[in-house]
């Protein structure tokens, strides 16, 4: 290691940050020492593949991205199961939870997001669980190994993938939504009605406005109360609602914090020494919750770490997909419209295929495909590159890749 080597500290040893890691290391692999911390146990893994491990189409081998060997064979410091609780600005230190402390020339924090919980009677009890960790998805698996009940709340894309992973384990599963038809924010009404069709057909009851209102039981959950008085069944509960930025250590070291950790288009705190990306951020007013972005971030600030001080950040549109096999699902950009929009629609009800294009000022702002997602690719160009769609319609429907 190079003894002029600054010191570099990553706090959130996740994709995002690790990511960030992966590029600086690439790029000029002795201008920093580097010490890593991550709260969990392991090495980094893809989170997004947690939900094929729950269904059981992956194992976590096949999902951990950089073993404890990896950071040791590029010199990195790597603390695991290590949870900063302090920063020192004024020291410019960070200190764990078992007290080792590492200095630093440069902080990266990656915290990434806390799962929300319902505070509702009954939130605590063994038996109800988040989505977020390998210890979340190793809780349902336990749970599924004896059968039984299970109930999601929340008919979002990762409530709908713990719901397909627990019914493949072979529990009894509904989910519950507060919302008139499920994924609102990615699904209009019609596609919306489509997916909790073809849910049904998968085994996976879905009841719609709906509240849960408190969770049963002594010592475990034994049911969910819902605001009409219906009492459900269940030995397992995954609260699927949302995240929220994990915010907490730069409150406590007295960051510029206000939905997110603040930064600017240089990714970087109200202390220069202090950059921040991934899930934990706020920039330019916008929360994050899919990883296309915060991989550009990542790549950003690697590229300012390393030396290119013109590299910004800037958000592009990106798309959803919904990880539950045989059921195809792209949604960029946004998919309702108003009045000042073109709404082109097809949809073919035997073939359960479904388009929706929403074009403003002949610009294509938002594409929603369902059953039939080729084309989800050309659409979302569309949308970043702000490219004109003067070609015939019926064009932009069917041969999207031809409608330049």
């Amino acid at each position: 290691m190079n003894s002029e080597a600054k010191r570099l500290v990553l706090i959130g040893n996740g994709l995002v940050g690790m990511r960030a890691i992966e590029e600086i290391v690439a790029r000029a692999p002795n201008r920093y020492a580097i010490t890593v911390f991550g709260a969990e146990p392991y090495g980094n893994y893809d989170r997004i593949q947690l939900s094929p491990m729950l269904a059981g189409e992956k194992d976590f081998a096949s999902i951990l991205l950089h073993d404890h060997g990896w950071y040791a064979r590029h010199g990195i410091t790597f603390r695991a199961g290590q949870k900063i609780v302090g920063i020192d600005r004024a020291a410019r230190e960070v200190v764990s939870e078992s007290g080792i402390r590492a200095a630093y020339d440069h902080l990266i924090l990656a915290t990434g997001s806390m799962p929300l919980m319902l505070p509702i009677e009954g939130a605590a009890l063994p038996g109800v669980v988040s989505f977020r960790t390998v210890a979340d998805v190793e809780a349902m698996q336990k749970a599924a190994a004896t059968g039984g009940k299970a109930i999601v709340i929340g008919g979002g894309l990762l409530g709908l993938e713990a719901a397909y992973g627990l019914r493949r384990r072979g529990m009894e599963v509904t989910v519950l939504h507060l919302m008139p038809h499920l994924m609102e924010r990615q699904l209009d009404p019609v596609a919306g009605a489509m997916l909790r069709k073809d849910l049904a057909w998968r085994g996976i009851n879905v009841i719609t406005n709906a509240t849960a209102e408190a969770i049963l039981g002594s010592n475990h959950v034994e049911s969910v109360i819902l605001a009409d008085g219906c009492e459900i069944a269940a030995s397992l509960v995954v609260m699927a609602i949302g995240i929220r930025p994990n915010i907490e250590l730069a409150l406590s070291c007295g960051l510029s914090v206000n939905r997110g950790i603040e930064i600017d288009d240089r990714l970087v705190t109200n202390d220069p020494a202090i950059s921040a990306i991934g899930e934990c951020v706020e920039h330019r007013g916008e929360v994050f919750g899919l990883v296309a972005p915060l991989y550009n971030m990542a790549r950003t600030l690697a590229a300012r770490l390393c030396g290119d001080h013109s590299a910004l950040y800037k958000p592009a549109a990106t798309a959803t997909r919904l990880k539950v096999t045989g059921i195809d699902v792209f949604s960029t950009g946004d998919i309702y419209g108003d009045e000042d929009t073109e709404i082109l629609m097809f949809r073919d009800a035997a073939r359960g295929i479904y388009k929706r294009l929403v074009a403003r000022d002949e610009r294509l702002v938002g594409a929603l495909l369902y059953g039939d997602v080729q084309g989800g690719a050309d659409y979302l160009d569309f949308i970043q590159s702000r490219r004109s769609i003067k070609a015939p319609r019926d064009l932009l429907i069917f041969q999207p890749e031809m409608a330049a």
